[in-house]
């Protein structure tokens, strides 16, 4: 006779499942950097995107191929015609043996304006098929100061419970503790390659120890780029700025109601009694059906959060920029001392 207490293996495993362990390192290969660079700078300076394919190994997520969307000059029938040629891509990489699992995408930016609303819903669109994929971002107008401007981002399971709800009024956010740079989190990037092509990249080491590359680092000319950060910033600024005047009418009329409230409170007071005087039943202190006790909607800080998050990524790019200048201004006059 079976004894009824032995459970079979899919009982078990649905009883306890494990559990995921954090996404630690976004693992590359060259091949891969290389074809997201050509990809970019091609159509630089319009923006595109492709798709991620690779294995999700525990705490690491390995990206070994990926592939760009067509880019279109109509918009009809875009959405329709870039998921038949993802469908269309992968069976054509199923068919040769080539990992054609989804582990995320990536797309190219200008100046690092890419945390905006859009690439949040396209994080939740791939969030509801797949429980963790990254965006690859890169910056071709970035890279060409001397900075491999490649990342790896992903939202943060705080964030993306807050977006599932719509809530981002200011008590939610500080019951969940979230700030504007809880929004993103920045992976590791790793470079993998095979050790045939590692060998091949030594073979192809030049044996001079000075290039004219090695000079071209030390171009001094850093004007556009700060110039078109700059821009960028005071925009933001002004964004930002309208931001604040939407809260500051809304804490306005939150006080005015408020008062409203108090002076109607203090007449129905008065009048109950009257009323309690007279001997006559008591009105109720609230009235559903007035106006004035209709709650205010509070703006949503989504915006201001990507505007602040944008911002300090701005800074951040004039800082390291400007700390090369100096360093670049330092060298040449030591070079031409000497």
């Amino acid at each position: 006779m079976a004894n009824p207490t032995v459970r079979s293996f899919l009982q078990v495993a649905a009883t306890t499942e494990e559990v995921a362990p954090p996404l630690r390192v976004v693992q590359m290969e060259g091949l891969v950097i290389l074809k997201i660079i050509k990809h970019c700078k091609e159509f630089s300076p319009a923006l595109v995107t492709g798709q991620l394919l690779g294995l999700d190994v525990g705490s690491v997520l390995e990206v070994t191929n990926c592939f760009p969307f067509p880019v279109r000059d109509e918009e009809e029938e875009i959405e329709a015609d870039g998921a038949n040629y993802q469908l269309e891509m992968m069976r054509c990489l199923r068919e040769v043996n080539v990992d054609n699992n989804t582990v995320g995408w990536y797309q190219s930016t200008l100046l690092g304006s890419f945390q905006t609303v859009e690439l949040i819903e396209t994080f939740m669109n791939y969030q509801e098929n797949i429980k963790r994929c990254v965006c690859i971002t890169y910056d071709p107008s970035r890279s060409n100061q001397g900075v491999l401007a490649l990342k790896a981002l992903k939202l943060s399971d705080a964030f993306m419970d807050l977006y599932r709800n719509s809530n981002f009024s200011g008590e939610k956010l500080r019951e969940k503790n979230l700030s504007w740079v809880d929004i993103f989190e920045e992976i590791p990037i790793k470079v993998s390659n095979s050790a045939l092509v590692s060998a091949f990249m030594t073979e192809l080491e030049a044996d001079t120890p000075v290039t004219q590359c090695d000079y071209d680092r030390l171009q001094l000319s850093t004007n556009p780029f700060l110039e078109r950060n700059v821009e960028f910033l005071i925009e933001c600024m002004d964004d930002l700025s309208m931001e604040q005047q939407k809260f500051q009418f809304y804490y306005r009329n939150l006080s005015r109601q408020q008062a409203q409230q108090q002076t109607w409170l203090q007449k129905r007071r008065a009048e109950n009694m009257a009323r309690k005087a007279a001997g006559e039943e008591l009105l109720p202190e609230e009235d559903p059906t007035n106006p004035i006790f209709k709650p205010v909607p509070e703006p949503s800080r989504l915006d201001s959060y990507l505007i602040t998050n944008q911002i300090s990524n701005y800074c951040n790019q004039i800082n390291g920029v400007t700390g090369q200048s100096f360093s670049r201004l330092y060298l040449t006059k030591a070079l031409h001392e000497n």
